[in-house]
């Protein structure tokens, strides 16, 4: 069993493409394993983000106390 380790992107239409310099050392079938980077490239969905609305009046920001964190 040979292995080849690719970065590709699943089209819409559910293709994942092999890299042609790959595709000469493949006649047989073949096991396909998916692992996705989640952080890298959503299922298409888009996130929705809340507006967040922080009182700030009489707060006074201390750098050094934050610079200790």
């Amino acid at each position: 069993m040979r292995t080849y380790e690719f970065n590709s992107v699943v089209e819409d239409n559910g293709i994942i493409r092999i890299p042609e310099q790959y595709l000469h050392g493949i006649s047989s079938p073949v096991k396909v394993i998916v692992l996705a980077d989640d952080d890298v490239r959503d299922s298409g969905k888009r996130k929705h983000f809340s507006a967040m609305k922080i009182r700030t009046k009489g707060f006074t920001f201390n750098r050094d106390e934050a610079n200790e964190r």
